[in-house]
């Protein structure tokens, strides 16, 4: 599984001109699922997503978490981040799951994210999205549950 992950101070997600999810300051996540991905891969990032410490504390330094400084989370399903340029101009998904295993681990990640104490916040899977946000920082961070350990 690969995320993006953007410390926002807003971030919102459009479907066919309606707003489906909106949050104010903390991370919105971009989510894709490869084939060889498993629901462990889902709770594993979604774990490190709430405690990743990318919010700034008195003295200025990273060391707060969303969950520190009670932040809000919007998932956005993304297959694209699967896509491989390395040949040609045109991307290939072959790295990215079928639908039905994306869903279904996108929304592990999401229910994890919820037992973790945040109202979940997400686009609408396979839907043409359209994401604003303000970046702050910019903090952007790309982690992939490839090579994980179990903590």
């Amino acid at each position: 599984m690969r995320l993006v992950v953007q410390r926002v101070k807003r971030a919102s997600v459009t479907v066919d001109g309606e707003c489906v999810s909106s949050i104010g300051h903390g991370l919105l996540v971009l989510a894709g699922v490869s084939h060889g991905d498993t629901p462990f891969d889902a709770r594993f990032l979604a774990k490190k997503v709430a405690q990743l410490r990318i919010f700034e504390d008195e003295a200025g330094k990273m060391n707060r978490s969303v969950q520190d400084v009670d932040g809000s989370v919007l998932s956005v399903s993304q297959f694209t981040l699967y896509g491989d340029c390395r040949k040609g101009n045109r991307p290939s998904f072959i790295e990215a799951a079928r639908p039905e295993l994306g869903e279904e681990l996108f929304d592990e990640f999401v229910r994890t994210i919820e037992s973790l104490g945040f109202t979940p916040e997400t686009g609408r899977f396979g839907a043409d999205m359209k994401v604003d946000l303000l970046n702050d920082g910019p903090v952007t961070l790309l982690l992939e549950s490839t090579g994980r350990t179990v903590a």
